[in-house]
């Protein structure tokens, strides 16, 4: 029987190496797991199982430095974790017994105690024998903060696993985005990475472990691992085990293509994951390492760590190659589309290391060669899908008058000291923008100052979103960016919120967040208080990000993209309002759940998206923009504005279809399994609806205010002259350019 398709040409970068111990760890794994009881007898392997499937060739190939003992311990660890996933294959998702499957998971997380001396329950399977085995092998040479990280990817890719048997229970094919996200915790890469760090002695210091370049490194890792896993197993997962959730079967569907056709798009996106890994290396880790001032030792740990992810992944395609678990039959990697840098004869076959493809070439060409201020005409718009019906706060009139009165006494609607150029809003400006009107449909039972609050956090927003690129993106000032937004934490203590006002701020920035912390923070709980502030950080630090970019005009990744996004949008920040308003009546680790952030990450896809959509001329056309997601799709997918815009409806229609689907059927079982009350299920309920208020309400304001449409961009904006010491020359440019 053929292969559905043939495999690609892939970007292999690194050449893949063996571990000399491959032997001794092919043995050791052996008798380990038939002394675990995962071979006969246990219903899921025989020897011979073992003995094709190879994981000590695996890890021989992705850990090449590893010492003998510790190639054999994550040997075993890999043995387990393929073991684990055939053994729930057989137990539940054949037979589809969720509740079955949750009581088995639940158990595992006995097996991994942060505190040795707390014990273990007795096994009562070759899963949970494994597991209690290997933990007490391997944590005594890590150190606490390791444990947990490792313990919570273990059980991310343990519990995940009911949300790829609730795929099945629906016959539902996920969509790109929500396929993406949970496949890190389905796939384990999260996890190789922490069995990087110890089989590479080199643990990533805690101060820059959940830093964004260690963590872009990690996703980026992973979803390199995973999409090259899909590729190999399609024809196994879809034909053997009824998989939905495949990379390739998620494109052939979502791009309405050929198998063939979506084979080469995830190839494209397993490139663009790679290459996104070594734009991360390469510019962000060394500044990382200098701002922290990591130690020599240190920062080898974090080079180490770095060359192990890059092992695994040449280790991994190696393996795929060999195994027999996998569709390997057409893929000798002698595609005519590969460029072999060497010689060729009798003899030279050690010499046959293919770095690149001259399609990674051209992707990799597009992302840095993008051509700014394009004219592009006014925004096409689709028909939104947006089921919620609008409704806004009857205090809105009253809110328009306050946010103009308070952005007025922060100095925002004037130059900031010693920016000249810096005058982005007038009175007349942030009327148009009419920020009140977004806040009015986001909250309309609001109190009027609740709605006067929020309406000044979005303006706020909003206002540095506009100041950062004139300010710093401008003149490339991204030492200048980054000590600004350093500065802006000191107006957001998390002791006493009321002390923000005592520090003294030096622009309008720094004084609306002042205000605004003082006013928001101080009711919160100590937790409440610090996962806001985290989530006011994210916003400010992503406007680094785009300034990065802009700065090498990288259009970005799409994956990359889409998760920033969320934070150059502020979702999360303004959602936390919304939780804010919930109360204590909804457990936050209901908040924390896989389901619940999904929920959430849906709905800021979908208004992100939506936001790219409105603003795509004035971002491309008028600003010489490369953040935006009809722009990063043309530039991945090769393909012009009416297709790029056709491919972000289709996903914002997708991620709107996501969130229901969540609420319908996801969101009940939540509620069961955290066994909520009747209030806290009400205050669960209450939370959707903000959501719903949240979609809808910002389409209003895209539709309805003065920022994106054609006839706003070319209205003339005078800016307001600066006044003060230092000034006078600005004064004379303006009258002679009156003049």
């Amino acid at each position: 029987m053929s292969q559905p398709f043939v495999l690609p040409d892939f970007y292999t970068p690194y050449p893949a190496r063996l571990n000399p111990h491959v032997e001794e760890a092919r043995a050791h794994a052996s008798e380990w797991a038939r002394r675990m009881g995962m071979l006969e007898g246990s219903g899921i392997w025989e020897q011979s199982d073992l003995d094709a499937h190879d994981y000590a060739l695996l890890c021989a190939y992705t850990h090449p430095d590893a010492d003998g003992p510790a190639l054999s311990l994550v040997t075993d660890w890999y043995v387990w974790v393929f073991f684990f996933d055939d053994h729930f294959l057989e137990c539940f998702k054949r037979s589809q017994d969720r509740a079955g499957g949750k009581a088995y998971l639940d158990r595992l997380p006995a097996f991994m105690p942060m505190d040795r001396s707390v014990g273990m329950p007795e096994p009562t399977n070759p899963v949970e024998a494994g597991l209690a085995d290997l933990w007490e092998r391997t944590v005594p040479s890590m150190s606490l903060q390791w444990r947990a990280r490792f313990a919570e990817s273990t059980e991310n890719l343990l519990n995940e696993s009911l949300w790829e048997l609730s795929n099945i229970n629906i016959g539902r094919v996920p969509n790109p985005v929500e396929y993406i996200e949970m496949r890190r915790k389905v796939g384990g890469a999260p996890w190789s990475a922490g069995l990087v760090e110890y089989a590479a002695r080199a643990e990533v210091p805690e101060v820059v472990a959940a830093s964004r370049p260690l963590r872009v490194l990690r996703d980026a890792f992973s979803d390199g691992v995973h999409l090259r896993n899909d590729l190999f197993s399609y024809e196994r997962e879809t034909q053997e085990e009824g998989e939905l959730s495949n990379g390739v079967l998620v494109l052939e569907h979502f791009l309405n293509c050929s198998t063939q056709e979506a084979a080469e798009a995830v190839n494209d996106l397993l490139t663009s994951r790679v290459q996104q890994f070594e734009n991360t290396a390469l510019t962000e880790l060394p500044a990382l390492c200098a701002e922290h001032g990591l130690t020599p030792g240190q920062c080898a740990d974090v080079a180490a760590y770095v060359k192990g992810l890059q092992d695994w992944q040449s280790g991994g395609h190696e393996w795929h190659m060999r195994s027999s678990r996998y569709m390997n039959g057409a893929g000798d990697g002698s595609g005519s589309g590969q460029l072999f840098l060497g010689p060729r004869g009798l003899g030279t076959s050690a010499a046959d290391v293919r770095l690149t493809t001259r399609r990674a070439e051209r992707a990799r060409a597009r992302t840095f060669t993008h051509t700014p201020f394009q004219r592009v005409g006014p925004s096409r718009l689709p028909e939104f899908d947006i089921p919620f019906p609008a409704r806004l706060s009857p205090h809105l009139d009253r809110a328009r008058e306050h946010v103009v009165e308070w952005a007025d006494r922060m100095g925002i609607l004037e130059p900031q000291p010693g920016y000249p150029t810096s005058g982005v809003w007038d009175h007349q400006r942030i009327r148009d923008i009419d920020l009140p009107l977004c806040a009015a449909g986001i909250g309309p039972d609001s109190s009027p100052e609740e709605l006067d609050l929020s309406s000044a956090w979005l303006a706020w927003g909003t206002y540095g979103d506009d100041y950062y690129p004139v300010v710093f993106g401008a003149p490339r000032d991204l030492v200048g960016a980054k000590a600004a937004t350093d500065r802006l934490r000191l107006f957001m203590p998390l002791d006493d919120p009321a002390s923000a006002a005592a520090q003294e701020p030096v622009n309008a920035l720094e004084r609306g967040l002042a205000d605004l912390w003082a006013r928001t923070a101080g009711p919160m709980t100590p937790t409440a208080r610090r996962r806001f502030r985290t989530s006011v950080e994210d916003m400010t630090d992503s406007w680094l990000w785009e300034l990065a970019n802009q700065a090498q005009n990288r259009v970005p990744d799409p994956v990359d993209y889409l998760e920033m996004r969320r934070f150059t949008f502020g979702s999360d920040m303004t959602m936390s309002l919304c939780r804010l308003r919930r109360g204590l009546s909804v457990p936050d680790e209901v908040y924390r759940s896989g389901v619940v952030r999904s929920l959430e990450n849906s709905a800021a896809d979908y208004a992100m998206l939506l936001n790219d959509v409105f603003s795509y001329q004035k971002e491309i056309e008028v600003e010489g923009e490369v953040h935006n997601g009809i722009l990063v799709v043309q530039n991945f997918f090769d393909c012009d504005y009416a297709a790029g815009l056709r491919i972000i409806d289709d996903l914002m229609r997708g991620r709107m279809s996501q969130f229901q689907h969540i609420v319908r059927t996801q969101l009940p079982v939540v509620c069961d399994d955290f066994d909520l009350g009747t209030e806290q299920r009400a205050g669960l309920d209450a939370y959707v609806r903000d959501l719903e208020n949240w979609l809808s309400g910002i389409h209003v304001w895209h539709r309805d205010c003065r920022r994106y449409r054609e006839e706003d961009l070319h209205r003339p904006f005078t800016p307001p002259t600066p006044r003060g010491i230092g000034t006078a020359a600005v004064r004379l440019a303006e009258a002679l350019r009156g003049a």
